[in-house]
Formats: C-alpha cells, structure tokens, sequence
C-alpha cells in the first residue's frame, strides 16, 4: 500500500514512522527545518525511552511524490484548508483520504442522512475548498488520541495512547477502511472501525471544546484545567451545551461520560494540549475546527451555547492578539 502522510508533525510524523518500519511504501510532505532534518538524518522515533531512525521520501512539493492509495492528511484544520490544491498530485482514481485530525471535519453532513445531509461547513472550509479539490467521497474519518510531539526538527516523541479510530462517513465497512485498519494494525496501533464515526468525533471533541481555550486562556496544564474547581465547571458547563447539540444532531453520549472523560483527561499530569503548545511556539490556533465548529453546529440546530460563545469570544481575542489566529495569522 502507497501511503503519502501530508503534514508529518508531531501525529504525522508518528504514523508515517511506524507505518514505514512496518514495512509500508510510505512517504511524506513536511517543510522548514523539520523537512531538512528527515531529508539529511531520517525520522527519528522516541518510545519508552526507546529511539529509532527510518528513512523515507519527503518533500515539501507533493507533485514529487505521485499518486498514493491513501494520503493521510495530518495538517491542523486551518493548514488543510489552506493546502486544498495541493493534494491534486497525489490523487488518484481511487485514492482515500484520512482525515487524522481534531474537530469537526469538512466532510461532516457528507452522507449523514439527516436533515442537513450535504450541508457545507464554512467555518472549518470557507468556500468548500476541500470539498470541491479533494472530495468527500474520498474521505475516511479518523479521531486521534495519541499524544506526541516534535521535540527537535525530525525528531518525534510519543508519550500516551496509539489509537486512531476509523469510520466511513455513511458507516459502511469498506475495503479500503479494512485495507487502512490493517495498514495499520500492522504498524502496532490500535485501529477499530467504527459505524457511527461522528459519535467518535463528538465524543473526544466534547472534551477539546473546552480543555483547549481554557488551557490557552489560563496557560494551565490538561489536569489543572480537570482539577481545579472553578475550571472544571467551566469545562462542565461547555460540555453540556456541546451535548444538547449532538443530541439535536441524532447522537446520544450519556452524561454519565462526562466525568469519565475529564478524569481521563486529568489523568495526562502535566501535558500541554495541543492548542496551548501551538501558542507557546507561535503557531496558529486551531480554534475554528474545535470550538467556533460546535457554536457553528448549534446555530443550525436552534441550540443556545452561551458559555461556548463567551470562552469563544475570549480565546480568539487571545489568537489575535498573538497574531495567531485570522487573516494575518502564521500557517
């Protein structure tokens, strides 16, 4: 199987480094120093302590690569909107697209049967651009709970979890999600296909609609955001209201999960989410896929997200503030 990774950061860099190891024609689009380092040193893997190196095509033009059976799209959500056209090249016939990110995808309403079936999302693809370049029909969900990060240019540490959840947006168990699970098995993550992706999605989203402005606003770490009393209700507050959305939208996650997801949250001491290491290091925010989505999703549910507008309201200020978020926002 050709698997081309098209943003080999921190969870694409881990996928495209096992997947390789495992013996997969794997290649990979990355760019600065992070794309010279694999280029002149290979990828470096850090687990349990454990470093490994594995050599692969990369490249910051995709037009070098050629078509693949799956592109993984590992890019944050404003980056793939921006990199629409540039998947072309690597498009074949039949090629899939794994969608290896947070938030509510751009393919959401693509076969959802509903009444909003077909709906385009503009907040996460302004003006369908990947919609219209890449295809839904291409798309395969995907949520990822592995915790990584690039700790030097090439260079690649897994700290928790190895799962990435698989799921076809009209449910069915295809042979190219079966072919991808394999792919994956193979590399030593954990792969399950699941029917009903977008419970998936809105299950870990109901934890980063709030763990991830709160952390960005307060700079605090994911078990002081679940432990501390005062934020843990802000967190609880946002969880509900992101609730009543996805049970307007046909999805039922219990309330009972609520306590389970924030204790499992609280159990990463120390960790810095995604959307606070990204503002620490000067990189745009990710605010429109995880929080201005979900505020997005219950306006057209007749659903009132009060707490979510305000913390919405205040961590985009935040991104403007640093030049991280909007028009003039740093890719």
């Amino acid at each position: 199987m050709k698997i081309c990774v098209f943003g080999a950061g921190a969870i694409g860099g881990y996928m495209a480094g096992k997947l390789a190891m495992a013996g997969h024609d794997v290649c990979a689009i990355a760019r600065g120093a992070h794309l010279a380092a694999i280029q002149s040193h290979g990828l470096r893997l850090i687990e349990e302590g454990q470093t490994r190196t594995v050599h692969l095509p990369a490249s910051d033009d995709p037009a070098t690569l050629g078509p693949q059976d799956i592109v993984i799209c590992a890019l944050k959500a404003q980056q793939a909107h921006a990199s629409a056209r540039d998947f072309a090249p690597l498009l074949g016939p039949r090629t899939a697209v794994l969608t290896a990110m947070n938030g509510i995808p751009w393919w959401y309403f693509y076969k959802e049967r509903g009444p909003l079936d077909g709906h385009p999302l503009d907040c996460v693809d302004p003006g369908a651009a990947q919609w219209n370049a890449i295809g839904p029909e291409r798309a395969i969900g995907c949520v990822v709970d592995p915790a990584c990060e690039v700790v030097a240019p090439g260079v690649i540490e897994h700290h928790l979890f190895n799962r990435f959840t698989l799921g076809e947006p009209d449910g069915s168990v295809s042979d190219r999600i079966v072919a991808l699970r394999d792919a994956l098995v193979s590399a030593g993550f954990d792969a399950p296909i699941r029917d009903a992706i977008r419970w998936n999605i809105w299950l870990k989203l109901w934890g980063n609609v709030c763990f991830n402005p709160i952390s960005t606003l307060t700079l605090a770490t994911l078990d002081r955001v679940t432990s501390e009393p005062a934020l843990r209700a802000l967190c609880k507050s946002m969880m509900v209201e992101a609730q009543a959305i996805t049970t307007a939208l046909g999805l039922n996650i219990p309330e009972a999960m609520m306590e389970r997801r924030l204790n499992a949250a609280g159990s990463a001491v120390g960790h810095k989410i995604s959307m606070l290491q990204d503002l620490e290091r000067c990189r745009s925010l990710e605010i429109d896929a995880l929080v201005t989505a979900v505020q997005t999703m219950g306006r057209l549910v007749n659903v009132a997200t009060p707490t979510i507008d305000t913390v919405l309201a205040l961590v985009q200020e935040r991104g403007r503030q640093a030049g991280l978020y909007g028009n003039d926002a740093k890719r």
